[in-house]
């Protein structure tokens, strides 16, 4: 008996592995905060990465199709229960998150009989001003932190994760050009999904444009915007490269 919570404790720490391993081929996704709304970034092989929630809220993701499917729809659900029992307005990621989704994940991984979901998650939320936009990084065991504004990176491994949100957080510095902000995020998706450093040995600017050109030639580039200022309640839309100036 007194061997058991070892071995619990085992069971999970395997399981981390194994989902980590499931996902090291993961195509990163990105959110960035912009002065006219919230910019999100995936590239796939054709299965969407990039989806709206609600009216103010936005998610996308690497990992299985199916799974990240299943928290969509549970953040869906959620949202809509929210906005039928209290109002629209009131759907907050904070709650979202919090009291749904988080517990969901952590349940699910720590359950060592039944299959983890194979996921990584960014979750955003519009705000009336840059510095009110909410950001929310979703880990496959429930873990999350919030952050407000600025850039952030779901990847694969926690490493190139964090190299990279350093990176993005200086080279994105002061831009406000939602083209010009797509194109850095492309490079950072490239030196990602290329094992390339951030930090010494990083590729020329021109090296990393021509990298992320001819590596998302045969994928799909999945751009969603949630506008800040827009007439619908509903301020998400897709973009496409070309709509993005790229």
């Amino acid at each position: 008996m007194t061997e058991e919570p070892y071995r619990w404790l085992e069971a999970v720490a395997n399981r981390r592995e194994y989902v980590r391993e499931q996902l090291k081929r993961g195509s990163p996704a990105f959110a960035a905060s912009l002065p006219d709304g919230i910019l999100l970034l995936a590239v796939g092989g054709g299965q969407s990465k990039v989806f709206e929630l609600f009216d103010r809220h936005a998610l996308a993701g690497l990992g299985h199709p199916a799974d990240i499917e299943k928290i969509r729809q549970a953040a869906i659900d959620a949202a809509h229960t929210e906005s039928f029992t209290r109002a629209p307005e009131d759907v907050s990621l904070r709650r979202l998150v919090s009291f749904g989704l988080s517990p969901q994940l952590k349940t699910n991984f720590e359950q060592i009989f039944t299959a983890p979901f194979l996921v990584e998650l960014l979750l955003a939320e519009i705000g009336n001003a840059p510095e009110k936009d909410l950001l929310l990084r979703l880990h496959f065991d429930g873990g999350f932190r919030f952050q407000a504004g600025g850039v952030m990176v779901a990847a694969s491994q926690p490493e190139p994760e964090a190299a990279a949100q350093a990176w993005l957080n200086g080279s994105l510095a002061g831009k406000t050009d939602r083209r010009e902000v797509a194109d850095v995020l492309l490079q950072a998706w490239w030196c990602l999904v290329e094992n390339k450093p951030f930090g010494e040995g990083l590729p020329e600017e021109a090296q990393r444009q021509a990298g992320w050109r001819a590596s998302s030639s045969e994928r799909v580039v999945e751009l969603g915007w949630l506008a800040r200022n827009s007439p619908r309640h509903a301020r998400y839309e897709p973009l496409s490269l070309a709509q993005a100036g790229l």
